[in-house]
């Protein structure tokens, strides 16, 4: 039989714009562990190299959509003309078992768990925001990737105009500017200092 928590689980949201570094730093994070990834559904295709399951699971817009009308998402929106979306029981069974959830999602979807009223959701709520300082390195860092169209990446640049202006409503920041390997020590000293809150203990009165 598993012992009982010694602390409640933390559900870390991850947002930056496209081409900020956000799949760097979760790559980052994956390797050193010490968390549950919530693997988003999507109805985007898979681009070459991504599993169903791993990546993200794969739904088509139907399947998507009938989650949604049975509540089964903690959150969802369309980004870049596909839908996303975060299974909800599957990130409250790990919260209930003093597990750790990181997802990285879009501001749209940071909003709608923000603004969740489950108690344990938004008592487990940590969001942090990776800012470039402006469009310019965004549109350098799309162009060198070579997996979107030129529409497709127009489509994100106007889009991450929206998203940087929703950085002051997260409780941290970490300058997209920095090296990979300092990015990835900030997010770690967060997630660090963020799990010996004292508020987060079960024997917490």
């Amino acid at each position: 039989m598993e012992p009982p928590p010694t602390r409640r689980g933390i559900l870390f949201v991850l947002s930056a714009p496209s081409g900020a570094g956000k799949s760097t730093l979760c790559e980052g994070l994956k390797a050193e562990g010490g968390f549950i990834y919530s693997v988003s559904c999507t109805t985007r295709a898979p681009r070459p190299g991504e599993l169903d399951g791993i990546a993200y699971h794969f739904l088509s817009p139907g399947e998507f959509e009938a989650r949604i009308a049975q509540g089964e998402f903690l959150e969802h929106a369309q980004v870049h003309g596909n839908r996303y979306g975060t299974l909800r029981e599957t990130v409250l069974a790990s919260l209930r078992a003093g597990q750790d959830v990181f997802i990285d999602i879009d501001t749209q979807g940071a909003g709608m768990i923000r603004s969740n009223p489950h108690p344990e959701i938004r008592n487990a709520l940590v969001d942090i925001f990776l800012k470039p300082p402006d469009i310019s390195l965004l549109r350098e860092r799309l162009a060198q990737r070579g997996t979107e169209s030129e529409e497709q990446i127009a489509l994100r640049l106007r889009n991450a105009e929206d998203e940087l202006a929703q950085w002051p409503l997260y409780q941290y920041t970490i300058d997209a500017t920095l090296p990979p390997q300092e990015v990835l020590a900030c997010c770690r000293a967060i997630m660090q200092a963020e799990r010996l809150r004292a508020r987060r203990r079960t024997d917490y009165p």
